[in-house]
């Protein structure tokens, strides 16, 4: 497992929101072990049992050892909220999307200078089976296993997930690193931490059009990785120039089309998969 663990003691920021509340409930009832949230100006309520503060610092001197945050606040107040979190704790995760752009680029480089772990923004969470999740994810699809599964889509995590766990097998961690294109962890950063988790024996790679990002850490993979990696790509049928679902999901060139993608990956040594159906075939002969 990697990212989420036992020692994992989170907060949620925005947790008397809609969203905030109902996906509170959802990650207390796996076992996430969620101590605390924050909404300015209603310090003393409880969601769920988990008692409200105005800030992280207030959070701190009743549970000091908290390390991680999930972010359920609105796009425009989204940078505020996660520079308070980087600059206090060691992961942090923002599910918001449509953040603008200058503002996810401010937050990633706090958080780099913090030594923060980023996940998104606009990103379903991670998800460690049997232990809890930081996400928005359905649990009942994820089977514990030894499978690494990262994506660039929420979406399309799900359906693999679901395929993985129908046929018998399991995931040790799921991430979706977010949709956006500038993003906090990208995927050769959680191919690293799948080379090192003794749980996870492969690794399914999930990306889409639009960008170099998987063939950047096919490149990395080829030379610094022992375990084997699936992949599929997302959008074979999506015409050039026109976005599609995602901000980064958009072809400007014959680099970021799923074919050009899929030939790449294969040269550097990727098992690629033309369908979702066929990642867990491929799985079934790396066995």
């Amino acid at each position: 497992m990697i990212l989420v663990n036992e020692e994992t003691k989170a907060i949620v920021q925005g947790i008397t929101g809609k969203q905030g509340r109902f996906h509170t409930k959802e990650m207390l009832k796996y076992g996430t072990n969620i101590v605390a949230g924050t909404s300015p100006g209603k310090a003393g309520q409880k969601v769920e049992g988990v008692p409200v503060y105005n800030s992280i610092e207030e959070i701190k001197r009743d549970f000091p050892d908290i390390n991680a945050s999930i972010i359920f606040i609105p796009a425009p107040f989204v940078k505020d909220a996660a520079f308070e979190a980087i600059s206090e704790l060691d992961l942090v995760v923002i599910i918001t999307e449509h953040i603008p752009i200058h503002d996810t680029m401010e937050i990633v480089e706090y958080a780099k200078e913090n030594n923060t772990i980023l996940i998104g923004p606009n990103t379903p969470g991670i998800i460690t089976p049997g232990v809890g999740k930081l996400g928005i994810m359905p649990t009942h699809i994820f089977n514990k296993g030894h499978i690494g599964l990262v994506s660039r889509s929420g979406t399309l995590t799900y359906e693999i997930a679901s395929q993985i766990s129908d046929d018998g097998y399991g995931i040790s961690t799921g991430v979706g690193i977010g949709g956006d294109p500038v993003t906090g962890q990208n995927f050769i950063d959680i191919l690293k931490r799948f080379e090192n988790d003794p749980e996870t024996e492969q690794i399914v790679m999930l990306g889409e059009i639009g960008g170099v990002p998987e063939v950047k850490a096919a490149k990395y993979a080829e030379e610094h990785l022992s375990k084997p990696i699936v992949s599929f790509i997302a959008g074979v049928s999506a015409p050039l120039g026109k976005r599609m679902g995602h901000a980064g999901a958009i072809i400007e060139g014959t680099d970021g089309t799923a074919e050009n993608k899929k030939e790449l990956l294969r040269q550097h040594g990727v098992h690629v998969a033309d369908t979702p159906k066929d990642i867990v075939k491929i799985i079934e002969e790396l066995q």
